[in-house]
């Protein structure tokens, strides 16, 4: 929760690609609160009264994941949701010129994100959410410990700067210091 509401405030890539962490650990934890409570909640050095705050927030997402059968795969709909807002803002950075350096750090971003979707299994999804798909796989080979190559890391690089700053120009836009 105090990861999460950090990462919401400086960048929402980031914040989402948590809280597919989340989720997954949720699923690794098999949504027993006993484990949330040893495994997630007790690495926090905080107050008692936080301490209960982040366990209701673990155990509030639980509860979402299993009223959304998202238990085994897939995720939560509020994710789903800021990832279609997401693309529909890139949408609108292509579409209006608002920003001049946006188009060109997709152009670099978008092989990457078709050779990404050819290998997918859902082949139907925009490119924002293949983005985040691309990056949570580095995340979870590097998580494994394996070998990422030089040819994949700078493929990811195009992806990571591409959103980066669609993360930066959204935050401005929630802040009312960008406008289309």
């Amino acid at each position: 929760m105090l990861i999460a509401k950090e990462k919401r405030k400086t960048n929402i890539a980031e914040y989402i690609l948590y809280l597919w962490q989340v989720e997954d650990l949720l699923r690794a934890l098999k949504f027993d609160l006993d484990q949330i409570g040893k495994s997630l909640v007790s690495r926090f050095d905080v107050d008692d009264d936080t301490r209960l705050e982040i366990f209701d927030w673990y155990r509030n997402l639980a509860t979402m994941m299993e009223k959304e059968r998202v238990t085994k795969t897939g995720h939560l709909q509020f994710i789903l949701n800021l990832i279609d807002d997401l693309n529909e803002f890139h949408i609108q950075l292509l579409q209006t010129g608002k920003d001049r350096q946006y188009p060109a750090l997709f152009q670099l971003a978008k092989p990457v994100l078709n050779e990404f979707k050819s290998k997918s299994l859902e082949k139907g999804d925009n490119d924002i959410r293949l983005a985040f798909q691309a990056l949570y796989s580095i995340i979870l080979l590097r998580l494994q410990n394996k070998e990422i190559s030089a040819t994949t890391q700078s493929a990811v690089d195009h992806i990571s700067k591409l959103m980066g700053h669609l993360s930066a120009r959204y935050l401005q836009h929630e802040r009312g210091r960008f406008e289309f």
